[in-house]
């Protein structure tokens, strides 16, 4: 062993081997999965605190080392803090449904060319993340992917992924983009005077990239899981099911004016209109040369979902809606908007009576969207539907109308069919704040962290989402998980762990060449980097591959060090491993293992075609 590794050895002594144990049971704890990934994070933290005060380790040029200070750092770290604005960004923009637009226009895309709208989409995912940080791109595309792969009926995890590998792959084909590569040059520049242009990594990028993009395509939809929301479910459940709804044309509603054509009103797209209700008469189909007027009541047909999609997309429906349900206090935007279904009880005092007669809305807070009875079609103004027992009832209303009607024993309310809304009353202010944070970042006008934090504060401000919201948005498992892991690789770094594990490898792979040292590096670099954040393993292995290539007499320093860039940059086998693998483990309702299983493979292969290359360039001469 070299003297820096006898060094490095002596400088953790035993609490090094600790830690590098601590690190192989916390990973198999976290593949198990027998235990929340919440508790394992935390005990880890909790034992490195308890580990460090009792045995703290003392560090070159830091003298009185506050311990408990350094192990929680990480919860202060600039990337969490990123992510969980960024978090809440994301939830402003669901409780809104900003998105909605550009969903529906590739949905559209998609219905039609279906393979050719996804390709284009992870194309364009590509090429931007080679040119920015790839954080925001995947902050724009999860909750369009979110939306499609409910709309396909699909689950989110097949989707998300994928979108995060694409980044990564992107990232490491320009000096841009990734930070990652911008560490090595920095440390190449500073070691040895040369330097890394902007295409310098481009050529063996791509050819990497290529790679990843093939085993995404062909191996990667294998191993990914298949894992079904409760709101899948229960759309799912609710499919077919079609309720008698009412809408009332106020004086400035979207259906003034409107006129049907082939029978059918374009505004009310998968609705069924049974009759118009004017005045005292009732118009019946077809409605060849009828325009609705204001004061007219459009009884429709529809499913749940179809409902669901109108109020959500379109503020003015809603508005509409609100203004027409009669007297009651409408939700303030930012409230929690629920939909749920509340079956009329035996004996329930509302049997007989039509909702007029019930007041409804006064009465619980509550709106009546639409009726079902069992298999039967109602042709009647909703209004004048005499409630029986067994008739279930479609409501709209906030959380709180919702809560206090748990408690009424006339209706029996299904909690299991309840579902989330889109106020779509803030869309256009969610869309701008969500929109100057992706180009502040993108564009590095302000810091990542800068942007995402004001673009948090901008949506509670905007009355995008509430206080509470935003505490919910926020993914304790995220937290933690992310605070424990650089716990983790400080301890590792601070007791010579992995200083010791690079050394190691240098000495062991030296004698048998430049390829099988560079290959070396490459796979302890990629495997350290899935645990230790990608800047650390730069950070750390770039000097100690220079300095190998210097031992070994080499004229290919670049090399070694384009194999740092590389390795740091191949984070797939867990969700720690880089940013946007963490964005997408809450809207994909990824477990630790779903990493694992889906990275560890791309790893392997990665580090197999990274031999081949440079294998071929010393056997043609090109190195």
């Amino acid at each position: 062993m070299s003297d820096l590794a006898a060094e490095l050895a002596a400088l953790g002594a035993w609490q090094m081997w600790v830690v590098l144990g601590g690190l192989v049971i916390a990973v198999g704890l976290f593949i198990w999965d027998r235990f929340p990934i919440e508790m394992v994070s935390a005990g880890i933290v909790a034992l490195l605190l308890l580990f460090f005060n009792v045995f703290p380790v003392e560090l070159a040029g830091h003298e009185d080392v506050n311990w408990s200070a350094r192990m929680l750092a990480g919860f202060a770290n600039p990337a969490l803090f990123t992510i969980l604005c960024l978090l809440i960004v994301g939830q402003g923009i669901f409780q809104t449904g900003a998105m909605e637009g550009p969903t529906q226009f590739l949905l559209s895309s998609y219905d039609q060319r279906p393979t050719l709208t996804l390709v284009t989409m992870f194309a364009f995912a590509f090429i931007v993340s080679a040119f920015i940080n790839n954080t925001p791109v995947v902050v724009m595309f999860v909750p369009i992917l979110v939306a499609i792969a409910h709309r396909m009926e699909q689950s989110p995890s097949k989707l998300l992924i994928p979108l995060s590998y694409v980044c990564i792959l992107a990232g490491m084909t320009t000096l841009i983009g990734s930070s990652t590569n911008l560490l090595v040059a920095e440390q190449l520049r500073a070691i040895s005077a040369l330097d890394l242009n902007f295409f310098t990594p481009t050529g063996p990028g791509l050819y990497l990239a290529g790679v990843g993009l093939i085993y995404i395509v062909l191996i990667l939809p294998r191993l990914l899981p298949d894992r079904a929301t409760m709101e899948t479910e229960i759309a799912g459940g609710a499919k077919g099911r079609q309720y008698i709804a009412q809408l009332e044309v106020t004086s400035d509603h979207p259906l003034v004016g409107k006129k049907p054509v082939m029978g059918m009103f374009q505004d009310l797209p998968d609705m069924t209109v049974r009759m118009i209700q004017r005045g005292e008469h009732a118009l019946l189909p077809p409605f060849d040369q009828i325009e609705l007027k204001a004061g007219d009541l459009v009884i429709v047909a529809a499913t749940r979902q179809t409902l669901s999609n109108l109020f959500s997309k379109r503020a003015d429906f809603m508005r509409g809606m609100l203004a027409a349900s009669g007297p009651g206090e409408n939700p303030t935007p930012g409230e929690s908007l629920l939909m749920t279904e509340a079956v009329v009880a035996p004996g329930s005092r509302l049997t007989g009576r039509t909702i007029q007669q019930i007041g409804f809305r006064h009465a619980t807070g509550c709106i009546v969207l639409g009726v079902q009875r069992r298999s039967r079609m109602i042709r009647s103004r909703m209004g004048e539907i005499r409630l029986e027992a067994g008739d279930t009832l479609l409501l709209f209303g906030s959380a709180e109308s919702m809560r206090q009607l748990r408690a009424d024993r006339d209706l029996l309310l299904m909690e299991w069919a309840t579902q989330a809304l889109a106020d779509p009353r803030r869309a256009t202010a969610a869309r701008i704040i969500f929109g100057a944070v992706v180009v502040c970042a993108a564009t590095s006008l302000l810091p990542i962290v800068v942007a995402s934090f004001l673009g948090a504060v901008g949506m509670i401000a905007a009355g995008c989402l509430n206080t509470r919201q935003a505490t919910r948005a926020i993914d304790m498992k995220v937290f933690l998980l992310i605070g424990s892991a650089i716990a983790l690789g400080t301890a590792l770094q601070d007791t010579g762990g992995a200083g010791l594990l690079a050394s190691a490898v240098v000495s062991v792979f030296a004698p048998f060449g430049e390829v099988a040292l560079m290959s070396a590096l490459f796979i302890v670099v990629a495997v350290l980097t899935n645990f230790l954040s990608n800047s650390a393993t730069a950070i750390l292995f770039t000097p100690i591959a220079i300095g190998a290539a210097e031992q070994i007499g080499s004229d290919n320093t670049i090399l070694f060090a384009l194999t740092v860039l590389f390795a740091a940059n191949t984070c797939f086998a867990t969700p720690i491993g880089y940013q946007t693998n963490l964005l997408v483990m809450g809207p994909g309702h990824y477990r630790f293992s779903d990493y694992i299983r889906a990275g560890a493979p791309m790893v392997i292969l990665f580090w197999l075609a990274f031999t081949i290359y440079i294998s071929v360039l010393y056997a043609f001469g090109w190195a």
